[in-house]
C-alpha cells in the first residue's frame, strides 16, 4: 500500500510542476498556475494524513491542521483553476466564504470515523468537479475531458468508502492515472489556447499592417517574408513578386548597402535594441524620394527577424527644403539673402579666415520705380543680380539683403593674405561690368552703385561689425558722384557705434527725466532791469554731466524725439512759473523755443494751452520763440501756430533773425511781437557796418510795433552800440549766462519788488 502512494505523490509533484512551469511560458493562462499549485498541494494530503493518525494528543493537532490546510486549500485552487479555464472568475468575498466553510468542514470531519471522513470529503471534491465539469462542457474537447476527469477525481475517493482500507490502493492508482490524464488535457488546452491567441495577435498584427499608411517590412536571413501593401506602394514595388531585399534592391546605394546589412545584423543578434535613420532613396520607377525608417528585432515563425517600419517624408522634406530656401534666398533674384549672409559670415568668422564683404546700394534706385513702375525696377534688380554673377564668380558670392542692397563675399583659402588687394579687385570687377548697360526686356539701362568695403579681421571680427563697417564705408561713398568705392576703417565703427549709443541714451534720458531747464535773463536796453528769462534745456546725462543742446538737438530731431523733449521743456518751464507764483515771487515772462517739428503739429497749440492749464500759468508769464529758418521754411503753418498762440494770449518772438534767410517779408507777414536779432549781426559791433544793419533792423521792427531784442551781448562795447543802434533788450553773457532756477530766484529778488508780478 505505500508504493502506490509514494507514486501517486511523485506523479502529482511531477504534474504539479509540469502545469507551473507552463504558466511561467504562457502568463496568460492563469488556469495553470492555479490548477498546478493546486496539485502540489495535493502531495501534502498523504504524509499529512499518515501524521495525524499516527499522533496522539496535543500532538495530533499541528498535523490535523496541516491536513485542513492542504486538503481545504487544494480544493479553493481547484475550484479558481476550473474558473479560470471556464473563463470565469470568482470574487474574493465568495472565495473566502467557500475556504471557511471547508475549513469548518474539514475540522467536523477528522473526529469522526476515518470512512465517513472521505465520504465527507469525497462528496466536496465530486461536488467541485460537477460545477467544473458543468462549467467546461460548452467549450472544446480538452476542457470536456479535464471536466470529466475532475468528476471522476471526485469519485475516485469513494474506494475507501466502499471497501475500506483495502480500496486504498486502488484509489492511489487510479488517481495516479486520473492525475497525468488531467495534467495531459489541461497542457493541451493551454498550448491551444496560446497559440489561438498568438494567431489571433498575428491576424490583428496584419490586418492592422494592412491598412497601416506606415510601410512595414519584415526581414529575416536573406529574404523578405513579409512587406505590406503601403510598403509596395511607397516603393512602387509590383504585387506578388518578392520584394527585395534592401542590399540587393537596384535602386540602393552602394553605401547604404553595407550599412543595411550591418544594421540588420545589429538587430538580429540584439547588439541593439532599435534602430532610426532617414534619407533619399529611389522608387522601382525611379522617381526620387524621401523616407524615414526605425527597425527592432521582433520573432518571426519562431525564429529572429527585423521588422522595419518605413514612413514616406518626400512631401514634408520637400515643404521644409522650400521653407528653407524661402527663409535664405531672395524671391526676386534668386540669391541668397540677409539672413543666408549672416549665417555664411558667422561660418567663416569662425573658421577665422580673412575675407572681404561688399555692401552695396544702387544710387537714386526710386527713379527707375517712379519713370518706369514697380515691374521695370524688378526687373533692373534682377538683371544687377545677373550682372554681379558675371563680375563675381566663385568663390565670390552674390547676395541680395533688401530693396536696391546688395553684396559681395569673398572668402580667402586659409593661411592666404591679400583680402584688401582681392577685395578691391573685386570692386574694379564690378565697376567694369556696371560700366555697361542692363539688358531688360524693353530697356536698357546704366545704374550706379555705391560700396562700402570692410575686411576680416581689420574691420571686425562678428558678423554684425562687419555689416556696421561696411554700411558705414558704403554711405560715405554716397557723397561722390557716380560708381564710387570706400574702405571701411576703425573710426567708422566707432562713430556708428558711439552715434547709436548716443540715440539710446538718448531715449532713455527722455523716460527717466534726466534734462533740467535753466534761465538766461533778458535785460531792458534802457535801465538794466530784468524783463523775462529763456528756458534753455540741458542734459544731466549719468557718468557724464551736463550735455549741451547742441550735442543732443540734432540727435532728437534725427530720431523724432524732438517733440517729446520739446513737450517736456514746456511742462517744466509752466511747472516752474506756477511755482514761482505760489511762492510769492516776483514774476517774469519765460521764454520756451519751439522746433520746426512742433511748428508742423496742428496739435501744439493745444498743447501748449493744456499744459497752462494744468500749471495754472497766466498767458502773459509764457512767450514762445519760434527760429527764423523755420518760419521761413514753413511760412504758412507758422502762421497758422503764430495765431493760434495769439488766441491764447501768447506772445511770439522771431529767433536768430539774421542767421538764415533774413526775409524782411516774414516780419512783415506774421502776426509777432518780439524780433532776436542773430549774435551772428551783433558779433561785430560797435563796427559802423554792423551797427547800420542792426539800426535798420530795429527801424524796420519799430515801423512794424516789435520789441527788438540783441541776442549774444558779450562786451559792454556791443551793448552800448545796440542802445544806440534801437535794441530795447538784450541777452548776453556780458550779463549773465544761463543760471539755475534757484539763481534765477536771486535775479527776481533784485531786479523787481516782492509784491510786484511784472507782466510783459
Amino acid at each position: 500500500m505505500g508504493y502506490p502512494f509514494l507514486i501517486n505523490s511523485l506523479v502529482n509533484l511531477i504534474v504539479g510542476l509540469a502545469l507551473v512551469l507552463a504558466w511561467r511560458r504562457h502568463r496568460e493562462q492563469m488556469f495553470l498556475r492555479s490548477l498546478g499549485l493546486a496539485t502540489l498541494v495535493q502531495v501534502l494530503v498523504p504524509p499529512a494524513f499518515l501524521w495525524w493518525q499516527k499522533s496522539q494528543g496535543l500532538a495530533s493537532w499541528p498535523a490535523a491542521a496541516l491536513l485542513v490546510a492542504s486538503v481545504a486549500g487544494a480544493l479553493v485552487l481547484l475550484a479558481i483553476g476550473a474558473a479560470g479555464l471556464a473563463g470565469r472568475s470568482l470574487s474574493r468575498r465568495s472565495l473566502s466564504g467557500f475556504a471557511a466553510v471547508l475549513v469548518v468542514i474539514y475540522l467536523v470531519a477528522l473526529p469522526l470515523e476515518p470512512r465517513a471522513g472521505q465520504a465527507l470529503s469525497g462528496v466536496l471534491n465530486l461536488g467541485v468537479g460537477l460545477v467544473a465539469a458543468r462549467w467546461l462542457w460548452p467549450n472544446q474537447r480538452a476542457e470536456r475531458l479535464s471536466g470529466l476527469l475532475l468528476v471522476i477525481l471526485g469519485l475516485n475517493q469513494f474506494w475507501f468508502v466502499a471497501f475500506g482500507e483495502s480500496g486504498l490502493a486502488m484509489q492511489a492508482s487510479l488517481g495516479t492515472v486520473l492525475r497525468v490524464g488531467l495534467g495531459f488535457s489541461l497542457l493541451y488546452a493551454a498550448l491551444r489556447r496560446s497559440g489561438e491567441a498568438a494567431q489571433r495577435l498575428r491576424d490583428q498584427y496584419l490586418r492592422m499592417t494592412e491598412k497601416s499608411h506606415f510601410g512595414v517590412i519584415v526581414i529575416q536571413d536573406d529574404h523578405v517574408p513579409y512587406a505590406n501593401n503601403a510598403a509596395r506602394v511607397i516603393y512602387n514595388h509590383p504585387g506578388g513578386t518578392p520584394f527585395p531585399l534592401p542590399w540587393r534592391s537596384k535602386h540602393v546605394e552602394d553605401a547604404d548597402r553595407e550599412r543595411s546589412r550591418s544594421r540588420h545584423r545589429a538587430i538580429v543578434t540584439g547588439q541593439v535594441d532599435q534602430v532610426q535613420w532617414e534619407g533619399p532613396r529611389i522608387r522601382h520607377d525611379g522617381r526620387h524620394m524621401y523616407l524615414r525608417f526605425a527597425s527592432w528585432r521582433i520573432e518571426w515563425d519562431g525564429r529572429p527577424a527585423e521588422q522595419v517600419v518605413v514612413i514616406d517624408d518626400t512631401e514634408h522634406h520637400a515643404a521644409a527644403a522650400a521653407l528653407l530656401r524661402q527663409a535664405t534666398e531672395d524671391g526676386l533674384t534668386g540669391l541668397p539673402n540677409r539672413s543666408a549672409l549672416l549665417s555664411r559670415l558667422a561660418h567663416l568668422c569662425e573658421l577665422g579666415q580673412p575675407f572681404g564683404l561688399l555692401l552695396m546700394d544702387v544710387d537714386r534706385f526710386k527713379l527707375f520705380n517712379e519713370a518706369h513702375g514697380p515691374s521695370v525696377g524688378d526687373d533692373v534688380l534682377r538683371a544687377l543680380a545677373r550682372a554681379l554673377r558675371e563680375a563675381a564668380p566663385p568663390p565670390a558670392e552674390a547676395m541680395r539683403l533688401g530693396e536696391d542692397e546688395f553684396a559681395l563675399l569673398l572668402p580667402l583659402p586659409a593661411g592666404e593674405g591679400g583680402a584688401e588687394a582681392a577685395s578691391l579687385a573685386l570692386a574694379g570687377q564690378v565697376r567694369e561690368r556696371l560700366l555697361q548697360p542692363l539688358e531688360l526686356p524693353d530697356h536698357r539701362f546704366y545704374v550706379d552703385v555705391s560700396i562700402g568695403l570692410a575686411l576680416h579681421p581689420e574691420s571686425g571680427r562678428a558678423p554684425e561689425a562687419l555689416l556696421r563697417a561696411a554700411q558705414a564705408a558704403m554711405h560715405e561713398a554716397k557723397r561722390v558722384p557716380g560708381l564710387s568705392v570706400r574702405l571701411a576703417d576703425a573710426g567708422f565703427v566707432r562713430g556708428s557705434g558711439a552715434s547709436l549709443k548716443a540715440e539710446q541714451a538718448l531715449r532713455a534720458g527722455l523716460h527717466n527725466e534726466e534734462f533740467l531747464l535753466v534761465y538766461q535773463p533778458k535785460i531792458a536796453a534802457a535801465d538794466g532791469r530784468l524783463t523775462g528769462f529763456e528756458a534753455l534745456v540741458r542734459w544731466q546725462r549719468p557718468g557724464v554731466g551736463l550735455v549741451s543742446p547742441a550735442d543732443f538737438i540734432p540727435a532728437a530731431e534725427r530720431t523724432g524725439l524732438i517733440g517729446a523733449l520739446g513737450a517736456l521743456i514746456l511742462d517744466k518751464a509752466c511747472a516752474q512759473v506756477a511755482a514761482w507764483l505760489a511762492a510769492g515771487e516776483p514774476v517774469v515772462p519765460v521764454a520756451v523755443n519751439v522746433s520746426p517739428l512742433q511748428l508742423l503739429d496742428p496739435d501744439f497749440a493745444g498743447l501748449v494751452a493744456r499744459s497752462m492749464a494744468l500749471h495754472r500759468v497766466p498767458p502773459q508769464f509764457l512767450t514762445i520763440e519760434i527760429t527764423e529758418t523755420a518760419a521761413a521754411t514753413h511760412l504758412d503753418q507758422a502762421r497758422e501756430r503764430i495765431t493760434e498762440f495769439g488766441a491764447l494770449g501768447l506772445q511770439v518772438a522771431l529767433d536768430d533773425f539774421g542767421a538764415g534767410v533774413s526775409s524782411l517779408n516774414i516780419l512783415r507777414s506774421l502776426p509777432l511781437q518780439v524780433v532776436k536779432i542773430d549774435r551772428l549781426l551783433i558779433d561785430p559791433m560797435p563796427a559802423a557796418d554792423a551797427q547800420a544793419v542792426v539800426r535798420a533792423v530795429c527801424q524796420l521792427a519799430r515801423a512794424l510795433r516789435l520789441k527788438v531784442v540783441a541776442e549774444g551781448v558779450e562786451t559792454a562795447e556791443q551793448a552800448d552800440a545796440a542802445r544806440h543802434a534801437g535794441c530795447d533788450e538784450f541777452q548776453g553773457y556780458y550779463f549773465s549766462r544761463p543760471v539755475p532756477a534757484a539763481e534765477a530766484v536771486t535775479w527776481l529778488r533784485r531786479s523787481l519788488p516782492a509784491t510786484e508780478a511784472t507782466s510783459p
